[in-house]
C-alpha cells in the first residue's frame, strides 16, 4: 500500500446523511429490512423464540460504576446547548437499536467525533476508557485507526476515517436511575446500559478491514489476532469427534447472524456442548469466554464473566468452515446469557477475491431481552410502577425501593 496519508484531505465535518433512495436497489432493500426490524417489538436474541425468564435479576454487584458515570459526565459537561441537544436521548428510545457497520451516514445519530474539539474527543475516548477493559480499549481504538487505513487504500477520506463515529448519550449518569450511551460507526459500534452498578456492555461489534495495516499512517496496527487465534486454537483442541459435533455449517455467512438490525434474531443452541468437553477443554473454553467478558473494564468483567460460567452447562461451541491453517472461517458460543460470534468476511471496501482473513467482526450479545440492559430497565420501571400504586411494595428488589424512594 503506498503511504497516501500525507495526500488525503482532512475532514473537518461529519459526511452529510446518504440518501437511502438514490442508493442502489440491493442497498435500498437492505434498508428496507432495517426499518421492518425496527417496527418489530423488541425481545432480543433468543433460543426458540421465547425469553427464558429470570436471568438478570436487578441486584448489586459491589463494583462501583462511578468511574464510567463521571467520564461520560466529563464529556457532557464539555457540550454547549446545541451538542447537549443532539446527543441526548431518552433512556428506552428505540434510538438504541439503529447502530450499523455500514460505513457510511445511514441512519447516524449523536454527535460524530470529527465535529468536536479535540479535548471533547478525548473526552469521548475517556469515556471508552473508563467502560472497556484495556485491550478491548486499545482494539477499539485501533479498529478507528485502521479505518483511516481504509481511507488511504480506497482514496476516500470522505467515507472513511479515524473521526467518523458518532456518540449518543441516554439519559444521564446518576448512581441509582438507568442510563447509557452508545458509539457507532465502521467497525466500532458500542453500547454501554448502566443500573447502580450493574453494566451491560452489548451488543458490540468490533472489526477491521484490513485486519491489518502494512504501511501508511498506522503502519503495524492490527486487530482481533487474539480472538482469531484463541477460537482457533480451542477447535485444535478438540478430538475429529468432537469437532464433528461442532461443525454447524460448511458456508461461511457473509455477515454475522447477529448483526446490527438482528435484535431479534432467532437461534437455536447448535454445535458442540460444553458438557461433552474433558475438563481440560471445559476450562479453555471458558478462557475463550473471558477473552469477550473481558471487553468490561476488569472489576464489571469479573462479574460478567462468573455469569457466563454458571451457565457454563448450557453453553455450546459452534464453527462454520473448514478447519486448516488458512481457512477463512466462523465460530460462535452461545449460552442463555451470553452470545459471542467471530467470523471472516470476504472482501466489501477492498478487492479481495472471496472470503479471507483480512476482514473480520467479533461480536458479543446478551441473549434474552438483555441487549442495551432493556431487562433490567424493564424490571425497573416495574418497580417504580409498583412503588407509586403502594401495591406488592415488600416484595420489590431492596435496589429498586431505594430508587422509587428518592425518585
Amino acid at each position: 500500500m503506498p503511504d497516501r496519508a500525507a495526500a488525503l484531505p482532512q475532514p473537518s465535518r461529519a459526511p452529510p446523511r446518504i440518501d437511502t433512495n438514490a442508493v442502489s436497489k440491493p442497498l435500498q432493500d437492505l434498508f428496507a429490512g432495517w426499518h421492518v426490524a425496527l417496527a418489530r417489538r423488541f425481545t432480543g436474541l433468543t433460543a426458540n423464540g421465547a425469553v427464558e425468564p429470570g436471568l438478570f435479576p436487578l441486584k448489586k454487584t459491589g463494583v462501583n460504576a462511578k468511574q464510567i458515570s463521571d467520564a461520560v459526565a466529563a464529556f457532557a459537561a464539555s457540550l454547549d446547548s446545541e451538542q447537549r441537544q443532539a446527543a441526548a436521548f431518552p433512556i428506552d428510545s428505540e434510538i438504541w437499536r439503529t447502530w450499523s457497520n455500514i460505513h457510511r451516514n445511514l441512519m447516524r445519530h449523536g454527535l460524530c467525533l470529527v465535529d468536536l474539539s479535540e479535548t471533547q474527543r478525548e473526552l469521548a475516548y475517556g469515556m471508552m476508557r473508563a467502560c472497556l477493559g484495556a485491550q478491548t480499549y486499545r482494539t477499539a481504538r485501533d479498529a478507528m485507526r485502521l479505518n483511516t487505513t481504509l481511507a488511504e487504500l480506497t482514496g476516500l477520506p470522505l467515507e472513511f476515517g479515524e473521526h467518523y463515529y458518532w456518540i449518543s448519550l441516554f439519559g444521564e449518569p446518576s448512581a441509582t436511575a438507568p442510563w447509557g450511551f452508545q458509539i457507532d460507526g465502521h467497525h466500532c459500534n458500542i453500547n454501554c446500559f448502566v443500573l447502580g452498578d450493574q453494566v451491560v456492555l452489548s451488543p458490540i461489534l468490533l472489526g477491521a478491514e484490513p485486519i491489518k495495516a502494512d504501511a501508511g499512517q498506522y503502519a503495524g496496527v492490527t486487530v482481533l489476532r487474539e480472538e482469531e487465534a484463541r477460537g482457533w486454537q480451542f477447535m485444535a483442541a478438540l478430538t475429529a469427534e468432537q469437532r464433528a459435533q461442532a461443525i454447524i455449517g460448511k458456508d461461511l455467512p457473509f455477515d454475522g447472524f447477529a448483526a446490527g438490525f438482528q435484535d431479534n434474531a432467532v437461534l437455536p443452541y447448535a454445535g458442540l456442548a460444553s458438557t461433552a468437553m474433558t475438563a481440560a477443554q471445559r476450562a479453555q473454553f471458558a478462557d475463550l469466554i473471558k477473552l469477550y467478558t473481558d471487553r468490561l473494564a476488569p472489576e464489571h468483567a469479573k462479574v460478567w464473566h462468573e455469569q457466563a460460567l454458571a451457565h457454563l452447562d448450557r453453553t455450546f461451541f459452534g464453527w462454520i468452515g473448514d478447519f486448516n491453517d488458512t481457512a477463512p472461517f466462523y465460530y460462535r458460543v452461545h449460552s442463555p446469557v451470553i452470545y459471542i460470534e467471530f467470523y471472516h468476511q470476504p472482501g466489501v471496501a477492498l478487492p479481495n477475491a472471496g472470503y479471507n482473513r483480512q476482514h473480520a467482526h467479533a461480536m458479543v450479545r446478551t441473549p434474552n431481552g438483555n441487549d442495551y440492559g432493556r431487562e433490567l430497565l424493564r424490571q425497573y420501571r416495574g418497580g417504580l410502577i409498583l412503588a407509586k400504586r403502594g401495591n406488592n411494595a415488600l416484595a420489590l428488589p431492596a435496589m429498586t425501593l431505594a430508587r422509587s424512594a428518592s425518585s
